[in-house]
């Protein structure tokens, strides 16, 4: 079965463009249009000035040591139906599990949905009562960053839903929640998105798609004023921008399903073997992957493009699938990826991250409700790093 390499999350926006406009509204964007515009995650609304603190903080990259990873309990059932709700779940529950294995967890639920969670997840998985709506804490969950005395603090990357394309009453909160829980700063970024929009090498390198920022649905800023301020959330000096594709998903084609960061100035990007010129996002990362061999890191460097191919024999027969070895999280002592049943392509997946995580377990798992749901593990875990200089 031929899959495709890209975040999806895109059948509600193929039924909007069958029906009109206002099938987009449906169980997701609806609520999110009403009850859940909030003036802080509004793209019109002047966009606030940034923390002028932020200067004094960069973000870890995601293989330096963690205190612990954050994750969601997905509870939304205008969302997901009840049998995709529950494995949903159990993936979630799989996942923690397996991290819970080198650092501490924490999963973010509440009230009965908090019982279901425990009831889930091994006792080495810590249960706080946040309310969530869905589970991907890699866009709701904190931004954290750390200064030269390594304190922490936590940039704020305001969570409109996507753009206002699904609830988020919850999750809209859950960041600044944590700040507060943890003592931590909340720094003004005056930026409105999400963390898995953006990938950083650690040494000054910023990616992102621009069509998932430099998107009226999440700020009216030109790309130069948000790579400014991404650059200032996060302690970057190059913003390299490629076009992305915009309205085909609901993430507005995130860049950590295509091309991750491995090491400064090294890109591991993930490619089909042949390009389907009638798929736009086959034709999107194609475009990405041409820009990305001319392009240069911060400190002036070509960047090293390791490509890794996409498998091809899946388990899932969903037309819609996420089959992305790339959305993989890199963990205390291990890297936690995605197998798809094609024995050939994991197995060579699982090697090549052996060989650019040395030292790390690779732990591969069936993930396939997040596939189907438009993500993978990355999508669905946060980091905290740990404080201290190190």
């Amino acid at each position: 079965m031929k899959t495709r390499c890209y975040i999806v999350r895109r059948g509600l926006l193929k039924m909007a463009a069958a029906l009109g406009g206002a099938a987009l509204l449906g169980p997701r964007a609806a609520s999110a249009a009403s009850d859940d515009s909030r003036d802080d995650a509004d793209p019109r609304a002047r966009a606030p000035a940034a923390d002028p603190r932020l200067a004094e903080y960069e973000m870890p990259v995601e293989s330096a040591p963690h205190e612990r990873t954050f994750m969601q309990w997905p509870v939304l059932q205008r969302v997901y139906d009840r049998r995709d709700l529950r494995r949903v779940k159990a993936t979630i529950a799989r996942i923690a599990n397996a991290i819970a294995e080198f650092e501490p967890v924490v999963l973010l639920a509440s009230g009965d949905d908090a019982m279901d969670a425990r009831a889930a997840t091994r006792k080495a998985v810590e249960i706080w009562d946040i309310p969530t709506d869905d589970l991907w804490c890699r866009d709701s969950g904190p931004t954290f960053v750390r200064n030269a005395a390594g304190d922490l603090a936590v940039a704020h990357i305001r969570f409109n839903g996507w753009g206002g394309k699904q609830q988020h009453r919850n999750d809209g909160r859950i960041a600044e929640t944590i700040a507060k829980r943890l003592g931590l700063p909340l720094l003004e970024t005056g930026l409105v998105g999400e963390q898995g929009g953006v990938e950083h090498d650690g040494a000054g390198t910023l990616l992102a798609h621009a069509s998932c920022w430099v998107n009226p649905n999440r700020s009216r800023e030109s790309a130069a004023e948000i790579g400014d301020r991404l650059k200032a959330a996060l302690g970057g000096t190059k913003m390299i921008w490629t076009p992305g594709l915009k309205g085909q998903d609901i993430t507005d084609y995130h860049i950590d399903a295509l091309a991750r960061f491995v090491a400064p100035g090294r890109l591991l990007i993930q490619l089909p073997e042949k390009i389907d010129r009638s798929d736009p996002f086959s034709v999107a990362a194609l475009r990405t992957y041409e820009l990305l061999k001319t392009e240069r890191d911060a400190k002036g460097r070509p960047l090293e493009l390791i490509v890794i191919p996409e498998p091809v024999d899946i388990r899932s027969r969903q037309e819609d699938f996420v089959a992305s070895y790339v959305n993989h999280y890199v963990c205390n002592g291990a890297v936690i990826a995605a197998q798809f049943g094609d024995a050939r392509a994991d197995d060579a997946a699982k090697s090549l991250l052996g060989s650019l995580y040395p030292g790390r377990k690779i732990v591969t798992l069936d993930v396939d409700p997040l596939g189907e749901a438009g993500g993978g593990i990355h999508c669905a875990t946060q980091q905290q790093p740990k404080a201290g200089s190190i």
